[in-house]
């Protein structure tokens, strides 16, 4: 009995060592939290960064855009245990896809895929679409009034001033004639009656 006991306390610890550390040999560095994260749609992006349960080195990202693509990158930079960088240019609307490699703090190099969209920026109103203050209606010219009947017709010809104070005041010129000859008979006949006695006295 004694000989086996002596026999199996060494076994049971390396087994119960090999049971403690195995987890630990097996859980390798991963990928935590992304951005943009897996299958996400933003507006725009300006930085890629890829955060890591533990220390990196030796990033690697490349970026595709649509089509497959090749999309221009920074350099990556680590620091601690995230990896970020920058693409070289504004992106446009479609889809993308990270592809992202670093060797973790074991040793053991890790790579993984990250796809997201771009999608439309929200469309805003146009100068030309932008509606125009409502303005009052121009005064519209007034109309001439209508002529009347007798603007219409043509005006009579008026007689001068003298024509008129001739043919309102006065008398005829007939009446005249006739007043001068009685007029020139009555003083004929008073200069006769006083040459009378006179001629008597002679």
């Amino acid at each position: 009995m004694t000989f086996v006991r002596r026999a199996l306390v060494p076994a049971v610890g390396a087994v119960l060592v090999l049971l403690l550390t195995a987890p630990a040999a097996l859980a390798h560095d991963r990928l935590k939290a992304s951005n943009p994260a897996d299958r996400a749609k933003v507006k725009s992006l300006e930085t890629i960064e890829l955060e890591f349960t533990s220390h990196m080195q030796l990033p690697t990202i490349v970026l595709d855009g649509p089509g497959g693509k090749p999309v221009p990158l920074d350099k990556p930079r680590v620091q601690g245990s995230k990896v970020s960088t920058r693409p070289t240019g504004t992106l446009a609307e479609g889809r993308y896809r990270i592809a992202w490699r670093v060797v973790s703090s074991d040793g053991h190099p890790i790579q993984g895929e990250i796809a997201f969209t771009v999608t439309a920026p929200d469309p805003s109103p146009s100068p030309s679409e932008t509606p125009a203050p409502e303005s009052s209606p121009a005064p519209q010219p007034a109309s001439a009034p209508a002529a009347s009947a007798d603007s219409e017709a043509p005006a009579a010809p008026v007689a001068p001033a003298a024509t008129r104070a001739e043919d309102t005041s006065g008398l005829p010129g007939w009446l005249w004639a006739v007043l001068a000859v009685v007029l020139a008979g009555g003083a004929a006949v008073v200069f006769a009656t006083r040459r009378k006695p006179g001629a008597d006295r002679g």
